[in-house]
């Protein structure tokens, strides 16, 4: 089937965005004559769009009545209408409910929000809110089931599992195209309660979080100095293999020179220094220079984000960076190097930050950069592979509140489902 780029104004035949073109066959006569898309799924999975949307976009701008879901994968519209004018009303529903309003790219995820239809750019971080004025915007808002705030941890494994199909399942090889981003999908499949207990859930947990990130460093025990001359002491102490300060050796590292991890640590060093602040790097600057590197699909580059993305605010930071790290983590082997980043971050760099490991962990989980599984399994486990032992057990001990707040969240799901 011949593909087309998203956006039909680019005309790069390198465009990595591309969908089918809209099919269209025209059945009966007079005043029975309609239309059928047979490939409207398809198109609308590579704008990661639900089917529904676009067919009601469809029936809105004609004028037509149209199906909303068919059990058939039939999608009618009513009245007799050409594939070529079926194409150019899909670029207005590209424009209107797709494409960033910043950078233009495709690669958006749609979330309700007080009423609001956002538009949460996974390429630049951009939020941005579709036109509530536009009829489609209604059809959305009222197609939305209640209790649909927060999401619960059924529907977050939901979704969870619906990315890890599409990536399993994903042809195009570059695992970053929108085609990837099942969440609308898994977030229509995955609202079978209504009651709004998952809000109320919701903010006990938040709330649970914000007591955590308040915890006094003196209820965790131990002392760490801070200090500059410290902080190189102990590096200097770690084991010959724990002595580069941001990857472990590996076959990137390139003989007698600085690997292109080291390279992109530097980078990220300068531009903190030039801009005034780590906080003042932009995502897609970041993103970039790893594509320049060529190791944006490689786990080891999120041992070095995790350890240069970030200072004394990470916990308030990690919401900022984390469009960035969830475009780069593709696997549970990039969610590992990104605890790990984060475990020699926090026991070399800044110690002083141990104590609020939890609180890091539940912000890392609420934006889905590391799963249930993935987290308990290294919170369970010290281990000496990116800092001393008896710290890696330190980083452990703190993030024991963390854990014990997925066990309350588990639990309170179980309970509400009886």
């Amino acid at each position: 089937m011949a593909t087309i780029n998203i956006r039909r104004d680019v005309a790069d035949p390198f465009y990595r965005y591309k969908m089918e073109k809209i099919q269209s066959k025209i059945e009966g006569k007079g005043n029975g004559i309609k239309t059928v898309i047979p490939n409207l799924t398809s198109v609308a999975q590579s704008l990661a769009r639900p089917p529904n949307y676009v067919i009601k976009y469809f029936g809105f701008e004609l004028g037509a009545q149209t199906n909303k879901d068919p059990k058939d994968d039939r999608w009618i519209i009513n009245g007799a209408h050409e594939s070529a004018k079926l194409q150019d009303y899909l670029d207005g529903f590209i424009s209107k409910f797709v494409l960033c309003k910043k950078c233009k790219n495709p690669e958006t995820e749609v979330h309700i929000k007080d009423g609001r239809i956002l538009l949460d750019c996974k390429a630049c971080g951009q939020r941005s809110e579709a036109d509530p004025r536009l009829k489609l915007s209604g059809f959305i808002l009222k197609d939305q089931k209640p209790g649909k705030g927060k999401k619960d941890k059924a529907t977050k494994k939901a979704e969870r599992k619906a990315r890890k199909d599409g990536e399993n399942g994903n042809e195009n090889g570059n695992g970053n195209s929108p085609g990837d981003s099942n969440s609308d999908g898994a977030d229509e499949n995955g609202d079978d309660d209504g009651d709004g207990s998952d809000d109320e859930l919701t903010r006990r947990i938040n709330a649970e979080a914000k007591e955590i990130e308040n915890v006094e460093p003196k209820e965790i025990e131990w002392s760490v100095d801070t200090s500059e001359a410290a902080v190189k002491a102990r590096a200097k102490d770690l084991p010959d293999d724990l002595k580069r300060a941001l990857v472990l050796e590996g076959e990137d590292d390139e003989e007698g020179g600085d690997s292109v991890y080291d390279t992109l640590a530097d980078w990220i060093s300068a531009q903190a220094k030039e801009q005034g602040s780590v906080s003042d790097v932009d995502n897609i600057e970041i993103y970039k220079k790893a594509q320049e590197l060529g190791i944006e699909k490689k786990h080891r580059t999120l041992t070095v984000l995790a350890q240069t993305l970030f200072d004394d605010k990470m916990v308030k930071e990690i919401e900022e960076r984390a469009p960035l790290l969830k475009k780069l983590i593709t696997s549970e082997r990039h969610q590992k190097a990104l605890l790990g980043g984060t475990e020699r971050f926090l026991g070399i760099t800044k110690p002083n930050l141990i104590p609020q490991t939890s609180v890091i962990l539940i912000q890392y989980y609420q934006e889905d950069l590391i799963t249930e599984e993935v987290a308990k399994a290294w919170c369970t486990k010290a281990s000496k592979k990116f800092v001393d032992l008896s710290t890696s057990k330190k980083i452990r001990i703190a993030a024991k509140r963390f854990v014990e707040w997925l066990d309350e969240a588990e639990e309170e799901s179980s309970d509400e489902e009886e």
